[in-house]
């Protein structure tokens, strides 16, 4: 693995346990000589980890849309800032870009990514690691709707178990070492379940 994802709130949220984090993530991926591939903004958590990352030496790259570069929200401090069209181009890019992908705490932006990024590799259009930085216990409700899912039969127990979840960075980064891809495929059916 050479290079993480991060999807985060370009808010730092209420607790200063947020931004902590950030700055924890950011020092661990570059500690561990891990590219940062983020969205490229200044504000939030966005901003924070891609400080972080930079202070301890890391290699940074922000990807963002020009319509979030014309609102001044673009990091002007990274040496690799990669401007695209769309969101959609973004995400694309930084999933290409990205051997493994954490969420951390954020709103919708950040759900819809993590979610898009979960959903790729239930479908095997990846076989990237996937992961919840579940700080402050953020992503409890989040897992309790998957764990629903599964028991509602809309979801595959394999599926869930793709989704990796750890308060640590660096434990999470190990688990994403231990990552095996499932090979089990997405329709569920009464038969398959």
């Amino acid at each position: 693995m050479r290079s993480v994802c991060v999807f985060c709130g370009s808010s730092p949220g209420f607790d200063s346990i947020y931004l902590d984090a950030a700055d924890l993530l950011g020092r661990t991926l570059a500690r561990r000589s891990l590219t940062l591939v983020y969205g490229g903004a200044h504000v939030g958590l966005m901003g924070r980890v891609a400080d972080a990352a930079l202070a301890e030496g890391g290699h940074v790259i922000g990807v963002i849309p020009q319509s979030l570069v014309d609102r001044e929200v673009a990091h002007t401090g990274l040496p690799d800032l990669r401007i695209v069209a769309s969101m959609h181009e973004r995400k694309a890019m930084m999933e290409s870009l990205s051997d493994g992908f954490i969420a951390m705490p954020g709103g919708m932006g950040t759900l819809e990514e993590v979610c898009e990024i979960f959903t790729w590799g239930q479908l095997g259009l990846h076989a990237k690691p996937c992961g919840l930085l579940n700080v402050k216990d953020f992503y409890a409700p989040f897992l309790s709707l998957l764990d629903t899912a599964v028991a509602a039969g809309f979801m595959k127990a394999a599926h869930r178990e793709m989704v990796l979840v750890d308060e640590n960075p660096s434990s999470l980064l190990d688990s994403f070492a231990r990552y095996t891809p499932t090979a089990t495929p997405k329709w569920l059916t009464r038969e398959t379940t």
